[in-house]
């Protein structure tokens, strides 16, 4: 039986590993152009199906979407693969432009539409914004709880006086904070230094770890004059300095690995699953890649292992 943490201080538990489907699904017109599927490039639905089984056959049932990706097109795919399953879903929506709260109830019922269910597991606020009033939104989070709508409440980005704003506004109607989603990797340690790790530890809210390989930096494919597809290639650690700091990162986790017969993007993962309440939610094109994921539940590094890491990575810490 895999491994199970409970959200917070709420009732929703999942696996140890989720799964991100930013780039399952259909996308149209200009959400072609979306940075996730230019960066990533895009799945068919036979991949999709056969990623969605091999995490379920993994014991890995927590899903990531969010109503932005592919216009609602992930959520739709997500939906259809999960109905009748027993899955747990994670969605997001983001506020108009002009930072309206209260479209809020307009979004969750287009999501409940499209993922095809009577309640959410985690519904989270995608993006922070000073236009956005995040008191008011959480009390319009408090009453979809108690309309049964969704079951745990999440945010997405926020910054640690962000979190502890929604924190408090959610505890003054008995409500927890879930989790915040942020991104997350031995590439990009911020959260260790800018208070959200702290902040979540303090206060019982899961850190959910999007982005945890690195867009794939940790698995060491792109170490051989290969570059990555899309817009990735521009951006760090595929250019620059960064991208010639790589290469020793990548050869201790090829090093620590070979100990255990994983991979070096296992361990990266594994790195995550070592710390207390942090839920990793890697992507997946295929069942291949799946499965790498899931194998990072089957083994554990020793404290050495993991300070060697801690030390290797210190300058992504700034």
């Amino acid at each position: 039986m895999a491994e199970t943490v409970t959200l917070g201080g709420t009732e929703v538990r999942v696996p140890r590993l989720g799964l991100g489907v930013m780039i399952w699904g259909e996308a149209s017109g200009a959400q072609r152009l979306m940075p996730a599927k230019s960066s990533y490039g895009g799945t068919n639905a036979a991949d999709e199906q056969a990623a969605f089984d091999a995490s379920l056959a993994a014991e890995i049932n927590f899903f990531d979407t969010a109503a932005m990706y592919s216009a609602g097109g992930s959520e739709r795919r997500l939906g259809k693969l999960a109905e009748g399953k027993d899955v747990v879903i994670a969605t997001k929506f983001p506020p108009t432009p002009f930072g309206h709260t209260q479209d809020l109830p307009n979004a969750l019922q287009a999501s409940l539409s499209n993922l095809r269910r009577s309640s959410i597991d985690l519904y989270q606020h995608h993006f922070p914004s000073r236009r956005v009033d995040t008191p008011a939104l959480m009390e319009l989070m408090a009453d979809a709880v108690e309309a049964g709508k969704i079951k745990a409440v999440g945010v997405s980005n926020y910054s640690a006086a962000q979190m502890r704003t929604a924190y408090e506004a959610l505890a003054r109607r008995g409500i927890p904070l879930a989790s915040n989603q942020v991104q997350y990797s031995l590439l990009h340690r911020q959260p260790e230094t800018d208070g959200v790790l702290d902040t979540c530890r303090e206060l019982g809210i899961t850190l959910i770890a999007y982005q945890p390989l690195a867009s794939g930096a940790l698995t060491g494919k792109y170490l051989d004059g290969s570059r990555p597809t899309g817009i990735r290639r521009f951006r760090e650690p595929f250019r620059g300095s960064k991208f010639h700091a790589l290469r020793p990162v990548v050869t201790l986790l090829r090093l620590i690995g070979d100990r255990y017969g994983k991979t070096p993007g296992q361990v990266a993962l594994r790195w995550l699953l070592e710390q207390e309440n942090v839920v990793p939610i890697p992507g997946a094109k295929n069942a291949d890649q799946a499965r790498h994921n899931a194998g990072a539940l089957s083994f554990t590094l020793t404290p050495d292992e993991v300070t060697y890491l801690n030390e290797a990575t210190e300058t992504w810490r700034e």
